[in-house]
């Protein structure tokens, strides 16, 4: 249960909500910060943690002498043809596609790829059901219905988030937070640590890796600014920790749900899944240092 819920903790999606507006906020192409920056932080945090995993876990096994049983899977039946399974990678090979280098002059951004994605699909729909539109069309209804619930949650998270951050400015919260860090030493590291566990702190507190992360990031281009740091530098380790504390956060979603399916508690799941992300954590933080610059 315990891998299970920890494989949210990691981004590689460079289409993801979050990884978009992460890059908006530091000023770089998707295409550069997703495969240059964030991707080799990932790919580094995945096998740390996956070699934490392994050990920990063993050792909670042979400490608490938990029975292994084998369990009976019932199949999925799959009716989809499948190429279908291409179809989701669409946005992906977009922004890649059309990001004005690989196709010179042509680019464009992820709200067309992904409603062009969309039109693509529909097409290859169309065609798999013998040219049925009606059945197309009730297709693309769910589609239509997935959008929308994820829309009003994250349009939500973003107003709330402008809100919360332009608060924060207001009351001298940057101010602040950059004395804290001068004080502390080290300033632009002192500040990424400062705002990374803050996000986690938030993100363990709530169960949401969106949630925090919006209302943090909205501060990193102030702050980073005001230092003459890279937002980047302080933007990817946020991006990062979010999605890790969710996966310790034993209200969170992905805890919750997977606990529910393995009929466990979720602080069991918590307990497993706390070790591995530590590590991811301190994975991530080193990376940023080493990977990405930390001034503009």
């Amino acid at each position: 249960v315990a891998v299970c819920a920890s494989p949210a903790a990691i981004i590689l999606a460079p289409t993801s909500g979050d990884v978009v507006i992460a890059a908006e906020k530091s000023g770089m192409a998707l295409d550069l910060f997703a495969v240059q920056t964030v991707l080799p932080v990932s790919i580094a945090a995945i096998a740390v943690m996956s070699v934490a995993a392994y050990f920990w876990n063993k050792y909670l096994d042979k400490k608490v002498n938990t029975p292994m049983e084998r369990i009976d899977v019932s199949e999925i039946e799959v009716k989809a043809p499948a190429y279908y399974s291409v179809l989701p990678f669409l946005p992906i090979i977009g922004v890649f596609l059309f990001n004005g280098r690989t196709l010179p002059g042509l680019s464009l951004d992820i709200y067309t790829i992904v409603v062009l994605s969309i039109f693509v699909a529909a097409l290859v729909d169309y065609a798999s059901k013998r040219f049925d539109g009606k059945a197309t069309l009730e297709d693309l209804e769910s589609c239509y219905e997935g959008m929308a619930d994820a829309f009003k949650g994250v349009v939500m998270l973003l107003v709330a988030a402008g809100v919360f951050a332009q608060g924060l400015m207001s009351i001298g919260a940057i101010d602040n937070l950059l004395h804290l860090a001068e004080t502390a030493g080290a300033g632009g590291i002192a500040l990424m640590l400062i705002l990374t566990g803050l996000t986690v702190a938030a993100a363990i507190a709530t169960g949401s890796g969106n949630a925090p992360f919006y209302a943090f990031v909205e501060l990193a281009p102030a702050l980073a600014a005001k230092m003459g740091l890279n937002p980047a530098f302080l933007i990817i380790p946020m991006l990062q920790a979010s999605n890790l504390g969710r996966t310790i956060s034993p209200v969170s979603g992905v805890v919750v749900a997977t606990s529910g399916m393995g009929k466990i508690s979720p602080f069991e799941v918590v307990k497993r899944t706390s070790v591995p992300v530590i590590g991811g954590l301190i994975t991530v933080i080193i990376g940023t240092l080493i990977l990405v610059p930390m001034y503009a």
